[in-house]
């Protein structure tokens, strides 16, 4: 080992690498060289989690692994693994989440340095947040196809993970994605919709019915197909997709001829969306059968072949039998979660995604193109694993002798710099954003948001937890006593429903918002706005400065010469010409939400409740009494929170 051999290190960080206390978020492509370098340096004292569990497609990468380890903890094969290079070496594995509340800031401040291996934004959030509060050194790294980088994030000195910049989630218009679809992404997500519809967690905003609200298809839309489906008082008796799909037993001739025959035939009846457009062609599933077909049974081959219309119909019935199968035998009310590594899954969205595109005159693509673009992965390069892992470690030695103003960001890249580097690095620190709404002094944030229509749990779940990363928030509207949100169970169960305005949540007012477990509290201006049809209910600004009409922004930066702000949008965007990081390389930005959304994890409610007497002391906690006792909460956390596979990294279009 390194640290073992005089004159391989310097004596001062041989003996400080002996001594210190590290913890690896993530043992996927990176985490397992992370893990592997540590230990042949000479670190003796090492933690990994790792909440995920082996996969065959993990072997061609992370080197840790074998054949006869598929379905067994990451983390702790990991560990046995590393301990192959170094037996003295003491491992502790955990196959957990890293946001579960086991994880506080205790347990973080017990480490000299914390390395993050991860490809999920959500808990790549957190751990920045806990070593943000616990002041424990943070290690940031990601690769993305041929490109990586590692970095320092130290509270005070360097910019946080949540300092920069994130761009936009790629969208689509509902209309598009059910009426009008022109490309294979449009069909691909129709078709994770679809799978959502019949056996996953069903949402009103991913129908999959043709869209007769469409405003481009006219006042007179769809008429004829109206009247037909109309009972005796001339109504249409709607019924869910998945209501419809039980009761035909999920047969797949019924299901193929209602979505690809009979939906068709309704936008058919739409004329006005095809003056400029060629029209669908709705297919039978009579037609397709006794069509002579070469079998493919080659699993490489039938990724990598574009199939025709007559093998997709035959994956598509052989996937919902799989999946109907699946699907029955989970408790009532339980669903399945799409994955794009589930074989009945992914084989369901290709031949769907496929069938739909051959309708609609779209480009068919393979299976394993599907894959990459359902899961917006690009694939992993073991060298820049490697690469990276090894940066990994050299940031660790600066760390280590407290050079922090050296710990500059690496980056390793597919194009050459102008100077013909592929590995380069920043010549300056960059310092944390001042309106950064994690790292700041003050943190805030403005929410514009529609409080006639948005409920409370809908502030919860999709803005608190999924856009702004909180685990377990609660939340007080100021000035007053009512507490909106509690982590605390069934406490304000019976706000859920309320729309935000029926608890004065309204413009102009501000909500403070707590996260116990990250020890962080956010305080949340409230501008009401009056979202269109295809506009996001909420919105999330993180310079409230940016609001400020332009004359008074000008009279302010004359008045005293101000610095320019240096975030806008949701984690604050750069506008002082410095790079938050190289614009060629984000390491995970989801543009279909699926799986890696972060589930609701805290039930929430009660209407008007009030906070009794106030507390005091420091530290803001609901229900503190004069006693001696420590806080303590349930914090309700997902245990199915994927913490790695770092090498699959999500990106933006």
């Amino acid at each position: 080992m390194a640290a073992q051999l005089d004159g391989v290190l310097e004596k001062d960080l041989q003996e400080k690498i002996k001594k210190s206390k590290i913890l690896v978020v993530g043992a996927g492509g990176i985490g397992c060289e992370v893990l592997k370098n540590l230990v042949l340096t000479g670190f003796l004292d090492i933690e990994i989690i790792d909440l995920d569990t082996i996969d065959v497609s993990n072997l061609n990468r992370q080197f840790l692994f074998h054949k006869e380890h598929v379905g067994k903890s990451k983390a702790k094969v990991a560990r046995d693994s590393a301990l192959g290079f170094n037996p003295n070496a003491k491992i502790k594995a955990y196959h957990d989440s890293i946001m579960s509340n086991n994880y506080g800031v205790n347990f973080f401040q017990q480490f000299t340095l914390v390395l993050n291996a991860l490809d999920n934004r959500a808990a790549r959030n957190h751990v920045n947040r806990m070593c943000l509060t616990s002041g424990i050194p943070l290690i940031e790294s990601g690769t993305a196809g041929y490109n990586g980088q590692a970095e320092l994030i130290k509270r005070g000195l360097t910019q946080c993970y949540e300092c920069k910049p994130v761009p936009g989630q790629k969208s689509y218009p509902g209309c598009t994605i059910r009426n009008t679809p022109s490309e294979p992404i449009h069909c691909i997500v129709w078709a994770k919709h679809l799978f959502n519809q019949l056996f996953g967690e069903s949402n009103d905003d991913e129908d999959v019915s043709p869209d007769t609200a469409d405003p481009e298809a006219g006042a007179e839309v769809g008429e004829a197909a109206l009247a037909k489906d109309a009972n005796e008082k001339g109504n249409v008796d709607r019924v869910s997709t998945r209501a419809w799909a039980k009761q035909c037993d999920f047969e797949p001739e019924k299901i193929y001829n209602k979505l690809f025959f009979e939906d068709i035939n309704y936008l058919l009846s739409m004329a006005n969306l095809w003056k400029s457009r060629t029209p669908p062609k709705p297919i039978k599933w009579e037609s397709l059968v006794g069509e002579g077909e070469e079998e493919v049974t080659d699993s490489v081959t039938r990724d990598q072949k574009v199939l025709t219309h007559a093998q997709s119909a035959k994956v598509f019935g052989e996937s919902i039998k799989a999946l109907r199968e699946s699907f029955t035998k989970l408790p009532e009310g339980d669903h399945l979660v799409w994955d794009k590594d589930d074989k009945h899954a992914m084989d369901f969205v290709a031949a769907c995604a496929n069938i739909r595109a051959e309708i609609f005159g779209i480009p068919r693509k393979s299976r394993f193109d599907v894959k990459s673009m359902a899961g917006n992965i690009i694939p992993a390069i073991a060298t820049t694993n490697a690469m990276t892992a090894g940066f990994v470690v050299i940031q660790a030695f600066g760390v280590l002798k407290e050079q922090y103003e050296k710990c500059f960001p690496i980056y390793v890249r597919l194009k050459l710099s102008g100077n013909n580097q592929f590995i380069t690095r920043d010549k300056v620190m960059i310092p944390p954003n001042p309106k950064c709404y994690v790292c700041a002094a003050k943190p805030e944030v403005v929410l514009k948001v529609d409080t006639k229509n948005v409920t409370v749990r809908e502030l919860r779940d999709d803005i608190l937890i999924k856009a702004l990363n909180m685990v377990s928030p609660d939340v007080t509207l100021d000035g007053t006593s009512t507490i909106v949100i509690s982590s605390e169970e069934g406490e304000t169960d019976c706000n859920d429903d309320k729309k935000l305005v029926e608890l004065n949540i309204v413009d102009g007012c501000v909500l403070k918002a707590d996260d116990f477990l990250q020890n962080y509290e956010l305080s949340i201006t409230i501008l009401h706005k009056d979202p269109g049809r295809e506009e996001a209910a909420f919105e999330i600004i993180g310079d409230p400065d940016s609001l400020k009409p332009k004359e008074e922004e000008q009279s302010a930066e004359k008045k005293d010469d101000a610095q320019p702000s240096t975030s806008s949008g949701q984690n604050g965007s750069s506008s002082n010409g410095k790079k938050a990081r190289h614009d060629d390389l984000q390491s995970e930005v989801c543009i279909i939400h699926d799986d890696e959304e972060m589930p609701s994890t805290s039930k929430a409610g009660t209407s008007g409740a009030t906070a009794g007497s106030s507390s005091s002391g420091v530290e803001k906690r609901k229900h503190v009494e004069d006693s001696d006792e420590p806080v303590s909460k349930k914090v309700k956390v997902s245990s199915e929170q994927d913490d790695s596979d770092d090498d699959l990294i999500i990106m933006d279009d």
